[in-house]
């Protein structure tokens, strides 16, 4: 891989300027550049942390917007997906993860507070541009941490797919919650063995460009029936 030698001043740089306009007024608007520059990290954190097995990356488009939808046990999952996609992604991530100088940190590289608990127009919005300029999302559909199974999806994937027109690619993080580091309680064991299986892009809706209540039900129900097939595909695959 290509080294990039700024990649620590340019990212230091990019915190100071975000943490500055968080304190004079709104949010910054999620930042392309800066999501590159995690992208950056990500790959290191990916290739120097665990032993990470990558499948099916080149599924994901090349261009045109993208959501990349993961299922959820750990922490790690986002950074795990960041680092082993083979586009800059923009993440939503729960608000209360938005804190210090972690929190200045994640939205100068381009992640997306939400909240989770209520209507969020400024994640909408966010999200909408991010997919109107070209970009990639990635969410958790199941909204917090759990079984990771995708058996209880919220509505929001389906939506952002109908009204975006986005292509959804399934995203199987496996083995990030099945043991933990003796040296690093809160994380995976260092240089573990995980996997990061991406499925088949796939399209939600008849083509009609309805998104009525009943387009967004079947287009709901389309999304947990393709992530569900794909976590089942994706563990037998990599027999876990």
């Amino acid at each position: 891989m290509r080294r990039h030698p700024r990649r620590g001043p340019e990212a230091a740089r990019l915190v100071t300027t975000a943490a500055a306009r968080t304190e004079d007024g709104p949010r910054p608007d999620p930042s392309p550049r800066g999501a590159v520059v995690g992208h950056r990290i990500g790959i290191t954190l990916v290739r120097s942390a665990w032993n990470t097995r990558v499948l099916g990356a080149w599924r994901v488009p090349g261009s045109g917007p993208v959501i990349l939808a993961g299922n959820h046990t750990h922490n790690v999952d986002g950074p795990l997906v960041i680092g082993t996609s083979p586009r800059p992604v923009h993440f939503l991530v729960k608000r209360e993860a938005f804190v210090g100088p972690a929190g200045a940190a994640m939205r100068v590289l381009g992640q997306i507070a939400v909240d989770r608990g209520a209507a969020d127009r400024g994640a909408v919005a966010d999200t909408l541009a991010v997919l109107r300029a070209q970009g990639v999302i990635g969410m958790f559909p199941e909204g917090s941490r759990g079984a990771g199974d995708f058996g209880a999806l919220r509505s929001g994937l389906a939506w952002f797919a109908l009204r975006s027109g986005a292509a959804v690619v399934p995203v199987a993080v496996l083995g990030s919650a099945e043991r933990r580091s003796r040296v690093l309680p809160g994380l995976p064991p260092l240089r573990g063995r995980l996997d990061v299986v991406y499925g088949e892009p796939f399209h939600v809706g008849d083509g009609s460009g309805r998104r009525g209540r009943a387009a967004l039900d079947a287009a709901a129900e389309q999304v947990q029936q393709r992530l569900a097939a794909h976590l089942a595909s994706a563990r037998a695959l990599t027999a876990r």
